[in-house]
């Protein structure tokens, strides 16, 4: 008897294409579920019997409440490396093994440039007065030559963020809690002497740090008021890091000139949320991650995975064990 594998919020309806998933078929009934459930008892209904699940990122949360209705669960597959919408404490003790797969840091750091862009030359309404036979220009644009990017983490995707300001001709200064002055010069960057010294220097802030108990919360009220009225603030990583409310204020009163999303406190937004309607908002639906090499890498890993684990040797365990 097959074991019963479920994909979920398979949104593009393509993750059966992005992998040869026929290795583990004469074992695994593998079935894409493309809506995302919003309410726990509709999840459960459609996925109680499975023994597999794959996950994408941070979609859907894997709860200690969740766990606790799934007895059949066997194995949880997450793409990437790290997910904090999983409580890895419930895995355990329900005996289910959490295994992820590896990311490309190039297809966030990619949108985040595509956002910056967009904001600097006012594309969302010169495309929208453009398509509607508005006026021949409407806006001026912001350069990025001689300004500054203030980037909140300098880790992968934040280096290859660095490395792109250089090539703009920009100046480029980074703070986080572990940040030091080695690796700073070694990335060509100035080392900002606090969080608030990088937000008043920097024409354009963009955030790259993973969401922990220190990062939540980060940049607040307080912060947002420590920006420059012309500058932009740029959150591809996480939303928790950023106060949203303060964030929502700060530009409904047009503290700040601007800001470009890709992720939000509840996924997916709610069409009436003020985000998407605030005029100096450039948002897209947490798109960071979403691109051909990494849904490729995600799924084939994912089926490796599998089999790693029918074969009793899980592969990149993040958590959970049999009990």
């Amino acid at each position: 008897m097959k074991l019963k594998c479920a994909i979920l919020d398979d949104y593009q309806k393509i993750a059966l294409r992005m992998a040869d998933w026929s290795s583990i078929a004469d074992r695994v009934e593998v079935t894409a579920i493309h809506d995302h459930f919003e309410h726990e008892d509709d999840l459960v209904k459609a996925i109680a019997k499975c023994d597999i699940i794959v996950i994408m990122r941070e979609r859907t949360p894997f709860t200690a409440s969740l766990f606790n209705r799934l007895p059949q669960l066997k194995l949880l597959v997450t793409t990437g490396m790290r997910n904090a919408s999983i409580d890895m404490t419930a895995a355990s003790s329900h005996g289910v093994v959490v295994c992820g797969t590896t990311s490309h840091s190039e297809a966030p750091m990619e949108l985040a440039w595509s956002l910056i862009l967009g904001l600097a030359r006012q594309l969302v309404p010169e495309h929208h007065s453009f398509q509607h036979s508005g006026p021949w220009q409407t806006t001026l644009g912001t350069d990025l030559f001689g300004r500054t990017l203030g980037l909140l983490g300098l880790g992968k995707i934040g280096s290859k963020m660095a490395h792109i300001a250089q090539a703009f001709g920009m100046d480029v200064v980074a703070w986080s809690q572990n940040l030091t002055q080695e690796k700073a010069d070694a990335a060509g960057v100035q080392l900002a002497a606090s969080k608030e010294d990088l937000l008043r220097r920097s024409d354009f802030v963009s955030i790259h740090l993973v969401l922990s108990e220190r990062t939540k919360g980060l940049i607040g009220a307080r912060e947002l008021n420590e920006m420059r009225p012309t500058a932009y603030l740029i959150n591809t990583s996480r939303a928790q890091i950023v106060d949203q409310e303060a964030l929502i204020h700060a530009l409904q009163s047009n503290r700040i000139a601007g800001a470009g999303l890709d992720v939000y406190d509840i996924e997916p937004l709610p069409k009436d949320h003020p985000f998407r309607s605030l005029p100096n908002v450039l948002a897209t639906p947490h798109l960071g991650y979403v691109t051909e090499r990494n849904y490729r890498t995600y799924f084939s890993q994912a089926v490796e995975d599998i089999e790693a684990f029918l074969a009793g040797a899980p592969l990149r365990m993040l958590g959970g064990a049999p009990q």
